[in-house]
C-alpha cells in the first residue's frame, strides 16, 4: 500500500516529467530547498528561494527534462527520489545528463 507522502511526491514528479517546473503549490511557503552538490550548491528558503535556485538551472540549460527512476520511503516523513535529468547548454549546445537524489521531508501533508 502506497502512503499519502509517496503519492504526493509521485504527483510532484509527474508534473516535472510533463515539463511543468512552475507549479509549487505543494511546497510549504517556508520550504528549505538545499542543493548539496553541483555547480551552484546552496540553501534556499521559501518558494521564491526554490524558484531562484531553479532559475539558475534554466538560465544555463535548454530542453531540461527530469524523470524519476526510483522512489523509496525512508521514514514516516521522508521520501527519496532517484532521478535522471537531461538538458542542453544554451551557450555551448552540448547535451548533458546527470543523476540526482532528492529527499522530500513531508509534515502535515
Amino acid at each position: 500500500m502506497m502512503s499519502s507522502n509517496l503519492d504526493l511526491v509521485r504527483s510532484i514528479y509527474a508534473a516535472l516529467e510533463r515539463g511543468d517546473y512552475r507549479t509549487a503549490e505543494w511546497a510549504h511557503p517556508r520550504i528549505e530547498y538545499v542543493v548539496a552538490d553541483g555547480p551552484e550548491p546552496g540553501s534556499f528558503t521559501g518558494r521564491e528561494g526554490m524558484a531562484q535556485a531553479m532559475r539558475s538551472i534554466f538560465n544555463a540549460l535548454a530542453d531540461v527534462r527530469t524523470a524519476a527512476e526510483e522512489y523509496r520511503e525512508l521514514h514516516a516523513v521522508r521520501v527519496l527520489v532517484l532521478a535522471r535529468g537531461t538538458g542542453r547548454g544554451k551557450t555551448s549546445g552540448v547535451r548533458g545528463e546527470h543523476r540526482t537524489a532528492e529527499v522530500f521531508e513531508i509534515h502535515d501533508g
